[in-house]
Parts: C-alpha cells; sequence; structure tokens
C-alpha cells in the first residue's frame, strides 16, 4: 500500500482541484490549508465541502508556518511524497500586507522542507512557484525560459517565491531529496480565486458595476485552464527527478492572451458587456506572461487541452450555479 501524499493549501483553488483528481486514482490524501480571511472563507469551506464522505481524504487546518506542526504531521502519517501549493497569494495585496509573505511563503516553504528531509525514505516534493519571478517582460517575443536568470522580481510576492526557489536547491542540494518547483501562469476556471482578474470582473459585470482595467489594457497573460493544470502537477509528481536534484518547470498554455481579448471573450460567456475604464499599470504588475512549456511536455507529455473560450464559458456556467444568479 502506497503512503499518503500531503497536499498544502487542500481548501484553496489548485489544492482543491488537485486532491480530486488524486482521490480519483486511488491516492490516499492528507489535506492541510489554514482557511485564513484572505478572501471569502465560506469559498475556501464550500471547496473543502466537496470532500464530504470521501475516505480516503484527512483534512487538518494547520498553519503551514507551524514548523513543529508540519512535521509531526508528516511523521505520523508516513508522508512520503508532497505536493506543496500553500501560500500567501496576490501581488498587489503584498505591497500592503508583506509580512503575511514572510510567514506563508517563506517560514511555511521552509517549514515544509525540513519536514520533509527528517522523513525517513522521502520521495518527492512538488511545490508552486510563480511566473512572477520572471519580472516585468514587453508583449510579444519568446516564451520564458526557465534557464533565463530570474533576478529582478518587481513585487514581494514574486521575491518570496524566488526566494523558495533558492531555499529548494540549497535543500537538494545538502539533504538529497528530489524536489520540482512549478512556475505557474495565470491559473483559471471554475472554483477560482475572487482576487484574480476573470473572477472579479464578473462579479463587477454581473452586478452592472464597471470595470477597472489596467494598464490601459496593453496586458497579455498565458491563461492555463485548472484541468491542464492538475495534469501538469500530477505528471510532474509521478516524474521525480534524480537524489539530489532540484528542477524548475514551467506550467502554462503557452498561448498568450491580450487583457481586452480576455475581456470580450469573458463578455461573451456571460452574455453581458461590461462598461470598461481603463487605469494605468499598477505598482508589482507586469505586462505580459508566457511560459516556453517544452521542458515539461518532455518530461510528461504535457499538453494544454482547454482554450479560453471553452474554459471560461465553464467557469461562467458555474459561477451562476453557484452565486444561484
Amino acid at each position: 500500500m502506497t503512503s499518503p501524499i500531503l497536499v498544502t493549501g487542500a481548501a484553496g483553488f489548485i489544492g482543491h482541484a488537485v486532491v480530486h483528481r488524486l482521490l480519483e486514482r486511488g491516492e490516499t490524501v492528507v489535506g492541510v490549508d489554514i482557511v485564513n480571511d484572505y478572501y471569502d472563507p465560506a469559498l475556501k469551506a464550500a471547496r473543502l465541502s466537496t470532500f464530504n464522505g470521501r475516505r480516503a481524504f484527512r483534512f487538518h487546518r494547520l498553519d503551514i508556518a507551524d514548523a513543529g506542526a508540519i512535521a509531526r504531521l508528516v511523521r505520523e502519517q508516513g508522508i512520503t511524497r508532497v505536493i506543496h501549493l500553500a501560500a500567501q497569494a496576490g501581488v498587489r495585496h503584498s505591497i500592503a500586507n508583506p509580512f503575511a509573505y514572510e510567514r506563508s511563503n517563506m517560514a511555511g516553504h521552509l517549514s515544509v522542507l525540513e519536514a520533509c528531509r527528517h522523513q525517513p525514505g522521502f520521495e518527492h516534493l512538488v511545490y508552486a512557484s510563480s511566473s512572477s519571478v520572471y519580472g516585468d517582460r514587453p508583449m510579444g517575443g519568446q516564451g520564458f525560459s526557465e534557464d533565463e536568470p530570474s533576478v529582478a522580481p518587481v513585487s514581494l510576492y514574486a521575491a518570496t517565491k524566488r526566494s523558495c526557489e533558492l531555499m529548494s536547491q540549497s535543500y537538494a542540494a545538502l539533504y538529497g531529496f528530489p524536489q520540482t518547483g512549478l512556475r505557474f501562469f495565470t491559473v483559471y476556471g471554475p472554483w477560482g480565486r475572487p482576487d484574480m482578474a476573470y473572477f472579479s470582473f464578473t462579479d463587477r459585470i454581473m452586478a452592472g458595476q464597471p470595470i477597472e482595467v489596467f494598464g490601459e489594457g496593453r496586458m497579455a497573460r498565458d491563461f492555463t485552464y485548472i484541468d491542464d493544470i492538475v495534469d501538469g502537477i500530477i505528471g510532474a509528481l509521478d516524474h521525480p527527478p534524480e537524489r539530489g536534484d532540484h528542477r524548475i518547470l514551467n506550467i502554462g498554455d503557452s498561448q498568450p492572451v491580450p487583457l481586452m481579448d480576455m475581456i470580450a471573450t469573458l463578455e461573451q460567456a456571460l452574455g453581458r458587456e461590461a462598461v470598461k475604464v481603463m487605469r494605468p499599470m499598477q505598482p508589482g504588475d507586469v505586462t505580459a506572461t508566457y511560459a516556453d512549456i517544452s521542458k515539461l511536455h518532455a518530461l510528461t507529455g504535457y499538453a494544454p487541452k482547454v482554450r479560453l473560450a471553452e474554459g471560461l464559458g465553464r467557469f461562467a456556467a458555474w459561477y451562476r450555479e453557484y452565486y444561484r444568479v
């Protein structure tokens, strides 16, 4: 019998989807989340309620920065594989609340590293990084490659994520357990995060309120549907690097979409037109993201399947059902 898999951030958008996929393939999963109020805790509770009756899932409400609690959980549950997704998200929020990022992202990552390195027979740590580590890049050009230097973060959030990558690199060298860092590119879909642009735009469009379009709309994002992201996470988990190796892989759609095109696609999915108020670029924002996913594809066969129109259509249907609008 295989040991359970620990998923941190199990009440979060990506964590919730990953847990369901693992359960579907017969894994036993231990979930951890602090369930904070960065956004509506009721949405997090609703995600967790979808696991009701699943005997192969056990949930622990814990702060990942509590190193002792995380170490005990890993030891007592016999964890040898971890998907570490818990973090304080949000680029703009990191400007107003920097110490939340120090604790959740950096101290939390260190807690997980320490727990893994002390666990006998530990197999693989897969953890969430971010495309924000690449800094600000112009629209167009080539996809962002993992081999490029990531030394100019434009937000504290990005700086904490790059710091986590460096901590993992040092732990792989010191203690030898395999690690994979995944740089996520703008994940969207049902059960998503309300602070993300497509979700907050939907809230305002459905309420008949104008939306603020930052960067005067001259931005682009590599929007990646949640099911495709889960494919990549599970694929990476199942292909650990050699002992002592730490690798970083992009995980995105590799087809960046201009912000104004995303808004038009969302309007079509909702059947409503948005009143748009153009605003300048916000501190911490980047102009464009564009994933080169060739390494993940070569390793796992990863190939995103859901295009933006289909994905936003699924999100709009979920939104109407969840909020009964």
